[in-house]
């Protein structure tokens, strides 16, 4: 490169007005062009993510307005593929159940939500799973299937413990006192509670009289009354009526008044054990009693109707009288009172 002194560069120089020399002429293109330049340089980060969040939002508008259309063709593609993986040999053929005692064959297969094109390779294993899960009487269950077309279900169901009759309708029920079932006469060896609220409480009146073996000798039914206390019920049509406290005291002691009276055994209809120092039994009558108390009944009516005033009214004050509590004794005095 040539080299130019100072000297020979300014001999030819001047002095000018700087406002005296030509000012180029810029096009309104090249005007846009050159800010569009300059904000690109300052703010392109800001400027790439407005144009991907409207992007975005645009994407997301479009999918909305024709969220139905893409449903109803996924959906088309979806059966369609079914049909060919049927066609090819893989549609369910087979489905077995094992296990299962209490829960009806329809149940699980509701459960599995099995069609007539549903494949082997499309079919949602742990889907079913979970809903088979949720039936009443199942504990664990295990869903596999097998290619090409078998589907296979172990089930293991809760235990039943008791059953339960509320209404008319006999249920089991498990350890918890939830319902898993209905009884239709293959569980008579177990317990039969009865009333509304028995099922709750059921497990803790069967292990108290676990502890007793000599009062379930004939027992028929467990009652619940107003869900606070038990009654026993036996074949022989007795009911003892338990305390609503101090159940284990009172099965202790009817045990020993079984082992040294019989009490069990006598000609009873009730024996009532709500008092603590006091039983109460009702002997049953005889027909003969029967038929002399109905008739006894009959005549105080005819008596009745023949005075003049047959429908006294009740006196305006009420006698009353104070009894003194008993005095607690080692062994309760077995009093009968007829009926």
């Amino acid at each position: 490169m040539q080299q130019v002194k100072s000297e020979a560069f300014l001999a030819g120089a001047r002095i000018v007005d700087p406002r005296a020399l030509p000012v180029p002429v810029r096009s309104p293109r090249r005007k846009l062009l050159g800010n569009f330049g300059r904000t690109w340089v300052i703010h392109s980060r800001n400027i790439m993510r407005g144009v991907a969040i409207a992007a975005l939002l645009a994407t997301a508008t479009a999918v909305y307005q024709l969220r139905e259309p893409i449903l109803y063709g996924s959906q088309v593609l979806g059966e369609v593929a079914q049909g060919r993986f049927a066609d090819a040999g893989f549609a369910i053929g087979e489905i077995s159940f094992t296990g299962q005692a209490l829960t009806s064959d329809q149940s699980i297969f509701d459960a599995l939500g099995i069609e007539p094109h549903t494949s082997t390779v499309s079919f949602d294993v742990e889907a079913a799973r979970q809903r088979i899960a949720e039936l009443p009487a199942v504990e664990t269950v295990n869903v596999r299937k097998t290619y090409p077309a078998d589907v296979i279900v172990d089930i293991t169901e809760k235990v039943p413990v008791a059953r339960w009759r509320v209404d008319g309708i006999t249920f089991v029920i498990d350890a918890a006192g939830e319902q898993i079932g209905e009884d239709r006469g293959a569980y008579t060896d177990l317990p039969l509670v009865v009333g509304d609220g028995a099922s709750d409480d059921a497990m803790v009146m069967i292990r108290a009289l676990d502890q007793h073996p000599a009062l379930k000798d004939g027992l028929i039914a467990i009652s619940r009354i107003a869900d606070r206390r038990w009654d026993l019920i036996y074949d022989t049509g007795l009911r003892i009526q338990l305390p609503e406290l101090g159940v284990a005291r009172a099965l202790r002691n009817l045990e020993n008044y079984q082992a040294n009276f019989q009490l069990l055994d006598r000609d009873l209809t009730v024996i009532d054990l709500r008092v603590a120092s006091l039983v109460a039994v009702r002997p049953t009558k005889t027909e003969e009693e029967i038929a002399a108390a109905e008739e006894a009944k009959r005549q105080a009516i005819i008596e009745r109707a023949k005075s003049g005033q047959p429908y006294p009214m009740p006196p305006r004050t009420l006698p009353s009288q104070t009894f003194s509590e008993p005095a607690p004794s080692a062994t309760p005095a077995l009093p009968i009172f007829p009926q």
